[in-house]
């Protein structure tokens, strides 16, 4: 497998179960940029903070579908390691903004 590849483009040429999560990380992993553009387009800061709170929420999901997706090892630990990085990092980014909209009431 070329490392440059895209992941979404690799697991697109898988079958059975590997298929289903990478389908279930994809809908997760998109979601978190969807509600964050919805959070700052808020109408209102409980709007933002339900946003940005589901936000969290699919990057901790995503997290756990990376998990699974290791455990099949259709692609080698290795490929997975920079996306499980930056899902940490955006969990704690996006958690932060969460504790400190909630602490400006």
């Amino acid at each position: 497998m070329p490392p440059k590849r895209k992941l979404c483009q690799l697991l697109d040429q898988t079958q059975g179960v590997s298929r289903t999560l990478a389908d279930q990380l994809l809908r997760a992993g998109t979601s978190i940029g969807t509600n964050t553009e919805e959070a700052q387009a808020g109408q209102s800061r409980a709007d933002f903070l339900s946003k940005i709170s589901i936000a969290c929420k699919e990057a901790r999901e995503t997290q756990y579908w990376l998990r699974l997706l290791a455990a099949t090892e259709v692609l080698p630990a290795s490929r997975l390691t920079d996306l499980t990085s930056e899902s940490t990092q955006l969990v704690a980014i996006l958690t932060t903004i969460v504790r400190n909209t909630r602490a400006q009431k």
